[in-house]
């Protein structure tokens, strides 16, 4: 019972998130006034389970293997490269094409937020259960991070030029926004690593804990992208392109990132002899490189969504984190049922 339920825990934290949400709209109205109240926890619980999934995931990371590797400034180049092209799409439509592309600059938008979403913290978790590389995608985490506070504010104004924020300002909330719950973890797993080794012993003892953790996190970010849809007065026509751009952009960054990861072979690899250890080496990067590309904090992407695009482009980010999580469903289906 108990494999079944980790085998099946990510579709049922899916289903579960839009059924607690379903349920609650259908509810008599003066149960709707709890909402405030709830709103208010679920925004207190999701920064408090990154927390400590990233807190747990640097328990087991020597400081020493946080290093850059060659395949990391592809997949930097690419997620990059593509939001600056789209970027100049967009701006060259509303300047050439202002009347009736307002829609199109819609898409163009969700396409800019699927690409530069950093890489979601709990990526770690899943790419340790596939047997990736853990200390590497950390590593991509923090890059993205960096990347994405640089490039945001210098190209959002192209497109968006009534943002009152500049680029210091823009970069800063960024930086604000996300490097506390990167860094502060990682401090405090190092610190219990150095000071309170007993302390580091024990919570190694519980190597499946983030994923349990995740899963509830799970659960709560469908709950609220089901919230928007429903709550959502776009057109289903809209909606539905938006899926679609959202599924497009998670399906080309997995099969980017895989193929990165396949083709990268770090010199220690190259003078290998053992044909085995070439193959497990191989797929370990394109593990990796997969979910750091194409997993996303789709949290964030909600955030800078209403914070620096248009507020109809929120709704991608849960869009986006239904497919990536239905893939890491099959992924880790598949994985647990490799040796059978």
């Amino acid at each position: 019972m108990k494999k079944i339920i980790k085998e099946w825990m990510l579709p049922i934290a899916m289903v579960g998130g839009a059924s607690v949400y379903l349920l609650y709209h259908v509810m008599p109205a003066p149960i709707h006034r709890a909402g405030p109240f709830l709103a208010e926890i679920v925004s207190f619980m999701q920064p408090m389970l990154i927390f400590a999934m990233l807190f747990l995931t640097f328990c087991r990371i020597e400081p020493k293997d946080l290093k850059p590797h060659r395949w990391h400034w592809w997949l930097l180049l690419i997620q990059g490269g593509l939001f600056v092209a789209l970027a100049f799409m967009a701006a060259g439509l509303l300047k050439w094409m202002p009347e009736g592309s307002q829609n199109w600059v819609i898409l163009l938008e969700c396409a800019m937020l699927c690409f530069i979403c950093p890489t979601a913290t709990a990526a770690a978790v899943v790419t340790r259960k596939l047997g990736g590389d853990v200390p590497g995608i950390t590593t991509y985490v923090v890059l993205i991070n960096l990347l994405t506070a640089l490039l945001v504010p210098l190209m959002l104004p192209m497109i968006r030029q009534s943002s009152d924020a500049d680029f210091w300002t823009a970069f800063g909330l960024i930086l604000s926004k996300v490097f506390p719950l990167l860094i502060t973890p990682c401090l405090c797993a190092w610190l219990i690593r150095y000071m309170f080794p007993r302390v580091h012993r024990r919570l190694l003892q519980y190597p499946d804990l983030p994923f349990y953790l995740w899963a509830v996190a799970l659960t709560l970010a469908i709950s609220i992208t089901t919230k928007s849809i429903v709550q959502s007065d776009m057109s289903w026509g809209l909606i539905l392109s938006m899926s679609a751009v959202s599924l497009v952009c998670c399906a080309f960054q997995f099969a980017a990132g895989r193929f990165v990861g396949s083709t990268y072979r770090p010199r220690a690899l190259r003078l290998q002899a053992d044909e085995l250890a070439v193959q497990r080496g191989k797929e370990v990067r394109k593990v990796t490189a997969g979910q750091s590309l194409g997993q996303k904090n789709t949290v964030f992407a909600i955030w800078m969504a209403y914070t620096f695009m248009t507020p109809e482009t929120a709704i991608v980010g849960g869009l986006y984190s239904i497919w990536h999580n239905i893939y890491n469903s099959w992924q880790l289906y598949r994985a647990g049922h490799k040796d059978e």
